[in-house]
């Protein structure tokens, strides 16, 4: 990456939300020249897909330091404390007065959706002069097809864009696409906008993370006033405990409480779930649609009216076609940073933070950033993403010391999910901060033992897995 820093070109950043923001605050607090490309018409045009939604971390959380600075010295105010925004807040109170800072404003790129991202001169098997050469990227606005050359790209484009399907294998299952009008992916406005399409209708909720616990609980919400309305709740695995997440245990109370509320909702039996549950396949019933699947193995038939498909999202890399990427075959994240999310070894709520040194590729100058630097992991605080862009944006300026250093302490969920092991082994942590030390087991496991209980059992696995998270 230092091999471009001579090069009196501006820094390219793909995605105008939160963390390419964050970036393009770092950058002008270096003296860079960003340039921000955002295929919206406005900041933040994917947040406001979710607008409605209320994140579960607080405004302290939300707003990068880096941009907190430059907006204070703008005398502009922007929320602090620990007020839960909802994501058109964010876009509204932070995004947008940073995006009208002249030093932000001038190389805003809106309506901008980049097509193409190459070296110049050198397609993806050139090696001769590669790493002297710049960025080109290529895009498309009003006016048609247009070029720019930068000096180092970075990609905060995210994955909202591209959700998950229904299917387990990671494909539609037969008959999805064409019940398509049928089906939302990620969460609708069930209170607001899409009120109306749910209100006294039986819906199908498929998905295990915090994106389905928000749409169950805008279900409830709905059927408490219009009371006909049906929720049933499906997981593709039977990990109920998981879902539900660290409740009390979680250092992030919005969070704690989303999983709290889903259980209470259990218990009263408002809320009928369904785990394991596989769908194999759609057919529309009139109106209606009949879902074939098997429930814990076992053939199953429901007939709803809607379906929320809330499984995820995946990473988008068509533009990046000739550039050389580093991603881990399975989460398709940088390799050195797969190990630290990826929920098939271990997965408790938090990622210790990284920067440039997890998340380089073979591409210098070239890093992905944000949600989509995750793959196809679960989930992602802003606040990491913000610490990624400090390290990054070091690195691009020559700070090599400051690029490796640690400015984040993030907090823990208190959910604890690894392979078993055995009880003695207690260099792991998870479901809280450590006690003591970095190699001391999790709080929730600390004090079992000191009880005479087993534990938690999250102990396992190298340094990068103790620290790993999902979300």
């Amino acid at each position: 990456m230092n091999a471009l820093s001579s090069f009196e070109l501006p820094v390219a950043i793909v995605g105008a939300g939160p963390v390419g923001m964050a970036a393009a605050a770092h950058l002008v607090e270096r003296g860079i020249r960003p340039i921000i490309f955002e295929k919206g018409d406005r900041v933040g045009a994917a947040i406001l897909e979710w607008g409605h939604v209320r994140v579960f971390s607080p405004w302290d959380y939300n707003v990068d330091h880096a941009a907190r600075r430059l907006l204070e010295r703008a005398s502009v105010k922007i929320p602090i404390g620990c007020d839960l925004p909802t994501g058109s807040e964010i876009v509204t109170q932070y995004l947008e007065p940073l995006s009208k800072l002249p030093a932000i404003a001038a190389g805003m790129r809106l309506g901008a959706e980049v097509t193409g991202i190459t070296r110049l001169g050198h397609d993806l098997m050139s090696n001769d002069g590669r790493e002297a050469a710049p960025f080109v990227i290529r895009y498309r606005d009003r006016t048609g097809d247009r070029r720019e050359v930068v000096r180092a790209v970075i990609d905060a484009t995210g994955t909202w864009s591209r959700p998950n399907p229904m299917g387990s294998d990671g494909l539609p299952v037969p008959g999805e696409t064409e019940a398509e009008n049928f089906i939302a992916y990620g969460i609708p406005d069930i209170l607001g906008a899409d009120r109306t399409v749910y209100a006294g209708k039986r819906t199908l909720v498929v998905g295990s993370g915090h994106s389905a616990i928000n749409v169950a609980l805008a279900l409830l919400e709905l059927q408490e006033q219009a009371p006909n309305t049906q929720v049933i709740w499906a997981l593709r695995r039977d990990r109920i405990s998981r879902l539900l997440g660290g409740g009390l245990n979680d250092q992030l109370p919005g969070r704690g409480a989303l999983g709290l509320a889903a259980k209470q909702a259990i218990d009263d039996g408002r809320l009928r779930m369904l785990a394991p549950f596989v769908v194999d396949r759609l057919e529309r019933a009139g109106e209606r649609l009949r879902v074939q699947a098997l429930l814990g193995g076992e053939p199953r038939i429901e007939v709803v009216d809607r379906i929320v498909v809330a499984t995820g999202f995946r990473p988008d890399f068509s533009f990046l076609r000739e550039l050389r990427l580093g991603l881990d075959p399975a989460v398709e994240a940088p390799p050195a940073l797969a190990p630290l999310i990826d929920p098939n070894f271990h997965s408790c709520g938090t990622v210790p933070p990284h920067g440039i040194e997890e998340l380089s590729h073979p591409e210098a100058g070239f890093t992905i950033v944000g949600s989509k630097s995750y793959g196809r992991a679960p989930t992602f605080l802003m606040a990491t993403g913000y610490e990624q862009v400090r390290s990054i944006v070091a690195e691009i300026a020559g700070d090599r010391e400051a690029a490796r250093q640690v400015h984040l302490v993030l907090p823990e969920t208190g959910v604890c999910s690894a392979p078993a092991v055995s009880t003695d082994a207690v260099s792991g942590c998870c479901g809280g901060p450590a006690p003591t030390d970095s190699d001391a087991c999790c709080v929730a496991d600390a004090v079992a033992k000191e009880e005479g209980k087993s534990g938690c059992g999250c102990g396992a696995g190298a340094k990068a897995q103790d620290m790993a998270a999902a979300g």
